[in-house]
């Protein structure tokens, strides 16, 4: 099962990473001001990671493959990790879709 990481950045903004079962990273967040924010956001990824068209499916200016999820309002709420073809990034977007809802929060050790 997945899980979501939600961290403190050095400047003391917020933000999480949603880890597939297998603890590799499949999205990050941007930084958040407060922890609502930041539990917001979760909530956001977890209410719009099942619908297909929130995706935006992006190529790098170097070449690699990555996505966006966005929220209904159009506004970027996770980001993938870079992938070296189409495939990896469409297998991404379905770790998301197969993680997201069920996923726990856990906060590492600082």
């Amino acid at each position: 099962m997945g899980k979501f990481e939600i961290s403190k950045r050095s400047n003391g903004e917020y933000q999480f990473n949603l880890k597939a079962g297998n603890g590799q990273t499949i999205l990050r967040s941007e930084g958040y001001s407060s922890r609502a924010g930041c539990d917001n956001g979760v909530d956001s990824v977890r209410k719009n990671s099942q619908d297909d068209s929130r995706y935006d499916r992006k190529t790098s200016t170097s070449g690699k493959f990555y996505f966006n999820l966005k929220a209904s309002n159009g506004q970027i709420i996770g980001t993938s990790e870079m992938y070296e073809s189409e495939s990896g990034r469409d297998n991404g977007i379905a770790s998301v879709k197969e993680n997201a809802p069920d996923a726990l929060i856990a906060e590492p050790a600082m």
